[in-house]
């Protein structure tokens, strides 16, 4: 992607230490743009952000920084479907600018045009019941099928379930899916969501505000969820115990202005907890679909689209996969399927534990 002239001041802005979305707000309210911050003394930037921040935004980039900064823009210009998004990007979502703590830019790896579409966060516990992914997989498709864009943050468990309910409804007039991470755009987290993250940045899109390198620490997954909750209209949460940290993301959505809802289930059931509390909180019980297309007021499902979103086709790719290791190649020609529809399939066998990836590139049948 073509590198904008402000791009590396959004990145040393970005790189200094102390400077964020509210610091950031007020150099770009006082001052006429991004180029103006670095060309302003640090006696006027003190008038703004006080004496030691002025100092540091002043002060020239180190040689780590200026690395950091060099290695980002490379990967911008590394491929077409690399985008970094500052304030000043026009494809920046309005939503999250509007939401009061939005990341001063973004990286982006995937079909930017999903940022600024009708969004619902789909979001519940790492360690789900099977019963919980099967529903956060059907609800994902269902609102997919719609055009609405699923939003979660890829970890394990419901996240996952719910960008592969989002893919398998791709198409030209679904709404497909947006994975907020907690690492570096560069890297995959967890390692065995490698195969959806590649499906997400070839058919979705893939979001981080952590710079190339950065590791999956564990405090950046609570703050990524301000961004999940930010970009999306409601936030769904499917499955989630007490300590689930999708109780964060509902409680940044209701902060934001956005609607909350929930899935009830047992009350015997641990797994339910965190969604029970949120409905005595004020939550919205779910129990369809169309229950949050409603509330949003957004076109809801007919009758046999909301029963087949509740019951997804089977998945044909298994017979052609064995207990000989088998690569994605081999695949294709057997099955004469296309290349993202079976790194999809693949992906959702993963994930009911059918398959399993090996080293190399090459899956086989499990059990």
């Amino acid at each position: 992607m073509t590198v904008h002239a402000d791009d590396a001041h959004f990145l040393r802005l970005a790189f200094v230490r102390g400077v964020g979305s509210v610091a950031a707000h007020k150099l770009l309210s006082e001052l006429s743009n991004i180029s103006a911050v670095f060309a302003t003394s640090s006696a006027s930037l003190s008038r703004i952000v006080g004496d030691a921040l002025a100092r540091k935004i002043s002060a020239p980039p180190d040689a780590d920084t200026q690395n950091k900064i060099d290695e980002s823009l490379a990967w911008l210009q590394s491929a077409p479907d690399h985008h970094l998004l500052t304030w000043a990007h026009p494809s920046y979502p309005k939503a999250l600018l509007e939401s009061g703590d939005a990341p001063l830019l973004i990286y982006a790896k995937g079909r930017i045009e999903l940022l600024n579409r009708r969004a619902i966060a789909m979001v519940g516990s790492r360690n789900c019941s099977q019963g919980g992914a099967d529903t956060a997989e059907a609800f994902a498709q269902a609102f997919a099928q719609r055009g609405l864009t699923v939003v979660s943050g890829m970890a394990l468990g419901i996240d996952t379930a719910s960008h592969v309910g989002a893919l398998r409804a791709n198409g030209n007039d679904c709404g497909s899916t947006i994975a907020v991470i907690g690492t570096g755009i560069d890297r995959v987290y967890p390692a065995r969501n490698k195969v959806l993250a590649h499906s997400i940045a070839e058919l979705g899109l893939m979001l981080s505000e952590y710079p190339m390198g950065t590791p999956p620490l564990p405090a950046h997954f609570p703050k990524r969820n301000r961004i999940i909750s930010g970009l999306s209209q409601g936030v769904l949460v499917v499955e989630a115990s007490m300590a689930s940290g999708s109780l964060i993301t509902a409680r940044l959505a209701g902060e934001q202005g956005r609607e909350v809802f929930a899935i009830p289930g047992s009350i015997h059931s641990t797994f339910h907890k965190g969604c029970h509390h949120l409905i005595k909180q004020g939550a919205k019980l779910v129990e369809t679909a169309n229950d949050v297309l409603d509330e949003l007021r957004f076109e809801t499902l007919a009758p046999s689209a909301e029963a087949s979103a509740e019951n997804p086709p089977a998945i044909g790719l298994l017979k052609f996969i064995e207990h000989t290791p088998i690569d994605v190649d081999t695949l294709v020609a057997r099955s004469s399927l296309a290349v993202d529809q079976i790194v999809t399939e693949l992906t959702m066998l993963e994930i009911d534990g059918r398959i399993e990836s090996l080293p190399g590139g090459r899956w086989q049948r499990r059990g």
